[in-house]
């Protein structure tokens, strides 16, 4: 707040002065400066025993809109701000600078003094008598309007990071019960078909070998796994302030991992007739990479696949050890392709293609699948499939060994 030097005045209230030369001083917490401080208001105070002026005593540490109002660098500082023009004494030397200019200060002030006098003698159109404004007074609304401003910019870049919390769980949480229908559909498949095969008069299975259904409750068991698992993360992301996906890496056999899925979408592709023909070689290179998020990825780009191939279709996977340092996933399909004026924002959050518009697909998917693979520190991209479709590339670093 602003302090009075040597009058009594609220700190609460406004300040209006009617001295005609106004003062300020800065002053700061520092313990090196505070000596010099002192003597620069003892030597302010024996010259306003002998010369009638207004001080004010500003801690910058107070009220730091202040000094970025005065674009002070450095305290103390000793500025005079009325009558015009404004003069700022800073540094070592303050009370030398003071004593040459002093005269020139009252010389203004007599001068000041004098139009004053001379416009209370005048009239202005409204039948008012014009009266001299407070430079002390406008200094402190300045100075709130500097901390209003500061607080509103605050407020503002809150806002900002709540808006983008909230798109991020809402991207998140779109694609985690988008990606559920698939373990559901898989592990619901399995319980149907035990449930339709069991006889519970003899209490066994009828037309089902005792192997499949081994595999049957496997597929089950699996299935709620990794439902639990994506319901653990639609919590967390509900409960979390987080903008970015927590990922986990750690060594994963992508290859084992896409042959998985595949098993769980196995019902989608075969009701459609599709062929799937992949080329992963034996001896790809694991990843250094959080299962459970490339296997969002590798969902949502087969699932993309699948919808869009036709009937009859096929879908490629292929695998590729790029680098030492990187593996090359990819997946294709035979349906009717991205446009290349459309292959960069196919990756934006809900974009859609207008083809697409009254279909399900390639509005959130994309854009989380290449959130997860950049904090991978991998890229993704599309480009033509050679016999038609699209070919879905991403890369993922290499286990290290």
């Amino acid at each position: 707040m602003l302090k009075h030097d040597s009058m009594q005045v609220s700190q609460d209230q406004p300040i209006y002065s009617e001295a005609p030369l106004q003062l300020l001083l800065f002053i700061d917490g520092r313990p090196k400066s505070k000596q010099q401080v002192q003597r620069i208001r003892a030597y302010l105070k024996d010259l306003q025993a002998e010369y009638n002026f207004e001080l004010q005593i500003i801690d910058v540490g107070q009220q730091p809109y202040l000094a970025e109002h005065f674009k002070l660098v450095a305290t103390p500082a000793l500025i005079k701000i009325h009558p015009e023009p404004r003069q700022i004494l800073a540094g070592s030397n303050i009370i030398t600078q003071l004593k040459n200019l002093w005269p020139r200060w009252q010389a203004a002030v007599d001068t000041y003094v004098k139009l004053q006098e001379d416009l209370q003698e005048r009239v202005d159109d409204n039948g008012r008598v014009a009266q001299p404004t407070s430079t002390i007074n406008s200094v402190a609304v300045s100075a709130e309007l500097l901390r209003l401003s500061d607080e509103i910019f605050n407020l503002k870049q809150e806002k900002e990071k709540l808006i983008e919390q909230l798109q991020f769980k809402d991207r998140v949480i779109a694609m985690l019960v988008h990606d559920l229908r698939n373990p559901l559909t898989a592990a619901a498949i399995a319980i149907e078909t035990l449930q339709s095969n069991y006889n519970p008069d003899i209490g066994q299975f009828q037309r089902l070998k005792p192997a499949l259904v081994v595999n049957l409750l496997r597929q089950a068991r699996t299935q709620a796994k990794t439902i639990d698992k994506m319901i653990a993360d639609l919590l967390q992301v509900g409960r979390g302030t987080d903008t970015e996906l927590i990922i986990i890496p750690q060594k994963t056999e992508i290859g084992l991992l896409c042959l998985e899925v595949l098993g769980e979408l196995r019902d989608r592709y075969t009701t459609k007739a599709q062929k799937v023909e992949t080329d992963i070689p034996q001896d790809l290179p694991c990843v250094y990479a959080d299962p459970e998020r490339i296997r969002q990825v590798l969902i949502n780009l087969l699932d993309n696949a699948i919808k869009y191939t036709p009937e009859g279709g096929t879908i490629s996977i292929a695998g590729l050890h790029r680098t030492t340092q990187k593996v090359q996933f990819s997946i294709g399909d035979t349906g009717p392709g991205i446009p290349t004026d459309n292959r960069e924002r196919i990756f934006e959050n809900h974009y859609r293609l207008e083809r697409d518009e009254a279909k399900e697909g390639y509005g959130i998917g994309l854009s989380l699948c290449q959130r997860i693979i950049r904090a991978h520190y991998g890229q993704i991209w599309v480009d033509s499939n050679p016999h038609g479709g699209a070919w879905f590339h991403f890369t993922l670093p290499v286990y290290p060994s």
